[in-house]
């Protein structure tokens, strides 16, 4: 029994330990399989908790040069690039970050993500706060777009022009890249779209700093500003909630020719108050006026006649601005600029920012105002001009300019000398120098006077000869009987040549004895008529002739040598007025002249009549002849008996002749002064 019982224990332990070693395997088996399950069980609920659109945290695992492999707890490391870091040269393994998942198994099985879209979720749900808090947030301005610009605040934010500053600005691209405080001032969470403005925040600081300066801005305070806008007659300075204005005229002592030229936009500069008005809060500012006014000391720096160096700083058509030192400026006429050029603007000599020396020439710190002189500080010429050309000296110059009153003549460059028409002929009258001269035209004249303090030259051409009438007065004085020649015809009488081109005037009463009413009656241009010189005048240069004096000198002399034959005293003209034609007694011919034409009539008739003498039936007419002669012998006592009757008319004439002559004369007295009034 006992080696049976001994065999069957043997036999229950061997099953009890085949059966026991059965269990651990089947317990391993089962514990193999259960964390196997588990695993898949975790890494399945690990799948469905990273969706498409979720920002998970994770850590970076490895950098490479394109990508970073980044660990969120998934079965695969998630693959980011690099461009997604702002900072990729600073980041390194280890370092946490939050992803948005783009894909949560790509066609490797990794998980795509993206850390630019996590930061957006997260800067949104910061705006919304901040917007919600009506705070404040940073922001870069990223690029221009239409109507205004394009704002980094974490997310795309759009920023309109008008929200920049107070006053619309032209210029946006200056602000690229600046970064800026902002206010958030419209926010649309289902288009998630965000406006920002820096007009709101600025307008929100600048109530606080108006507050507080109303309480202390008092006339004479400096103050700290910043230059908002630039116009033409000044800027517009922010010296805290209140835009006052600095006037062009404050901005410097000097001459500021644009604002532009002293102050920037946006420059930061201290200015005084100068008046400032509580109702209308508008505020006068003054740059000028934190220093000391030049002008008071002006005349101690800058005595007239000191000569001194300045900097050319504007120009005008009529001059050059020069400044001598800050704030003060002086003026260079363009006539001080050259002795002898005339400049016609200061271009011609002076450039801008050039310097210059310049003499002071007068001073006026009231009016702010000093004139210099630019030509004062070389040597005059026009001083030298009477050593080097005498007065009555002849010199050679070029015509330079014609005018109504004259000629200008280039003496020497820059120099130029005075030919009045008066000058230019001493014998003909030149209405206009351009009748006798030309442009360049080469010509001498004689130096009559010269004043270097006007600067001015007298030269004359007719100086170059003698004086004609010199010459005339002497061979042709008064009462002298001379021989002219009619050269023009006028209203009041007619002008006739004497010697050396000198015309005399012969009034229209001093024409004949008759009375005459146009010249034209008894003149033609070119006649020559003999003529009594009855006035001279040298300071006029004026000669008065006289037909008619010359012609009643000449018949005085023909009745007194009549009279000296013993010949009975006759009225020659009165005795032939009737027997003479007309047309012979011309203005201005003698009787002698008549005499001798009738003559030549009286010779031409005989000639006649001896041709007809000479003719074949000559002999045959003597008959006739003879009866004619003794027709004329009884007609002759006739004759004789009409002579008493002729005698009567002489005679009555010879009483009415003084009444002619005297009004003969008061026509000639009316008509002198006709004449004079017409000369």
């Amino acid at each position: 029994m006992s080696h049976e019982t001994e065999t069957m224990e043997s036999n229950r332990q061997l099953m009890q330990s085949i059966l026991m070693d059965g269990f651990t395997e089947l317990d391993s088996e089962l514990e193999a399989e259960l964390a196997a399950n588990t695993m898949e069980t975790l890494f399945g609920e690990g799948t469905q908790n990273f969706k498409e659109g979720e920002v998970v945290r994770g850590r970076i695992m490895e950098i490479t040069d394109d990508r970073v492999l980044v660990d969120i707890g998934y079965k695969s490391e998630g693959i980011v690039s690099c461009s997604e870091f702002l900072q990729a040269d600073k980041m390194a393994v280890g370092d946490e970050f939050d992803f948005y998942i783009e894909d949560p198994e790509n066609e490797a099985g990794l998980p795509v993500l993206s850390k630019m879209k996590a930061d957006r979720i997260k800067n949104w749900e910061k705006v919304q706060e901040i917007y919600e808090a009506d705070g404040t947030i940073e922001g870069t301005i990223v690029r221009r777009v239409k109507g205004g610009l394009k704002v980094d605040v974490g997310i795309d934010a759009f920023m309109p022009a008008s929200q920049l500053t107070f006053r619309p600005m032209g210029d946006l691209e200056r602000y690229i890249g600046e970064k800026m405080e902002l206010k958030i001032i419209k926010l649309t969470k289902r288009r998630r779209n965000v406006v920002v403005s820096r007009r709101k925040l600025l307008e929100e600081q600048r109530a606080g700093e108006k507050e507080e300066l109303l309480k202390t801005i008092e006339i004479g305070k400096i103050l700290k500003g910043e230059v908002k806008n630039i116009t033409d007659f000044g800027a517009f300075v922010d010296v805290g909630g209140i835009d006052g204005l600095l006037h062009v005229t404050d901005m410097s002592w000097g001459r500021v020719k644009h604002p532009s030229q002293v102050v920037q936009v946006g420059e930061q500069i201290e200015v005084m108050v100068l008046n400032f008005d509580p109702q209308s809060e508008r505020i006068s500012l003054g740059l000028k006026q934190k220093t000391e006014n030049p002008w008071k000391t002006a005349v101690d720096h800058y005595a007239v006649g000191s000569v001194v160096r300045g900097r050319v700083v504007s120009m005008t058509d009529y001059g050059a601005f020069v400044q001598l030192q800050e704030g003060i400026e002086g003026m260079v006429h363009v006539s001080e600029m050259s002795w002898t050029r005339r400049v016609r603007h200061p271009n011609e000599i002076l450039e801008l920012e050039s310097e210059v020396d310049v003499m002071v020439l007068t001073v006026d710190p009231d009016s702010e105002k000093i004139a210099l002189g630019i030509k004062q500080t070389l040597p005059n010429p026009w001083k030298q001009l009477a050593e080097k050309y005498p007065v009555n000296s002849t010199v050679t110059g070029i015509v330079r300019n014609l005018t109504d009153y004259g000629a200008f003549v280039q003496i020497e460059e820059g120099i130029d000398g005075l030919l009045h028409v008066s000058d230019i002929s001493w014998t003909k009258k030149v209405p206009h120098p351009s009748e006798v001269l030309e442009r360049g035209q080469e010509i001498q004249v004689r130096i009559l006077s010269i004043d270097p303090d006007s600067e001015k030259i007298s030269v004359g051409m007719k100086q170059l000869e003698t004086d004609p009438w010199l010459a005339v007065i002497e061979k042709m004085p008064m009462g002298s009987v001379v021989e002219v020649e009619i050269a023009k015809l006028v209203s009041f009488g007619a002008f006739a040549k004497l010697e050396n081109g000198i015309e005399g005037l012969i009034h229209v009463s001093e024409l004949s004895a008759d009375r005459v009413q146009k010249p034209e009656e008894v003149l033609s241009i070119g006649d020559k008529v003999t003529a009594k010189v009855i006035s001279i005048s040298a300071a006029d240069r004026k000669i008065g002739l006289s037909i008619r004096e010359a012609q009643s000198d000449l018949d005085k002399s023909l009745m007194k040598e009549h009279g000296q034959s013993g010949g009975a005293s006759v009225d020659v003209g009165a005795a032939m007025k009737g027997a003479v034609p007309s047309s012979m007694m011309q203005a201005g011919r003698s009787l002698a002249d008549v005499a001798h034409e009738m003559l030549a009539a009286v010779s031409k008739a005989e000639a006649a009549r001896n041709a007809e003498a000479e003719a074949p039936k000559a002999e045959e007419k003597a008959p006739e002849a003879e009866a004619e002669a003794s027709k004329d012998e009884a007609e002759a006592p006739k004759a004789e008996e009409k002579a008493p009757e002729a005698e009567v008319e002489a005679s009555t004439d010879e009483a009415e002749a003084p009444k002619d002559e005297a009004a003969d004369g008061d026509d000639a007295a009316s008509e002198d002064a006709d004449a004079e009034s017409a000369e």
